[in-house]
């Protein structure tokens, strides 16, 4: 292997792990694995709670969005025999953590 290519090689290696930190510390998403009934929303509805949760300014707008949006759904799970179980930490206190609500 060429001298430039090696080094180019050993470069990526070395900042792989920077980038997934960079990465993993981006702008809250919406996915299946931290959003509450998610499998009883619409792609639309997922992608309008992803758009509202982003645009709340403080921990208490957030809370009362995410209180009434939990009992939703989980009047949709009821209707069809499922009981959701709730997270363990909310999508507000992980914006709020980082600094995105007062």
């Amino acid at each position: 292997m060429k001298p430039f290519k090696r080094r180019a090689l050993l470069a990526g290696v070395l900042l792989l792990p920077l980038l997934t930190v960079a990465l993993a510390a981006g702008p809250w998403h919406a996915a299946r694995q931290n959003t509450y009934g998610w499998q009883f929303m619409t792609p639309d509805e997922r992608v309008e709670h992803q758009r509202l949760m982003r645009s709340f300014a403080t921990y208490q707008e957030c809370k009362a969005y995410q209180t009434k949006r939990h009992a939703e759904l989980s009047e949709r799970a009821r209707a069809v025999g499922v009981v959701l179980e709730a997270s363990p930490e909310s999508g507000c206190d992980k914006l709020r953590a980082r600094g995105r609500l007062q």
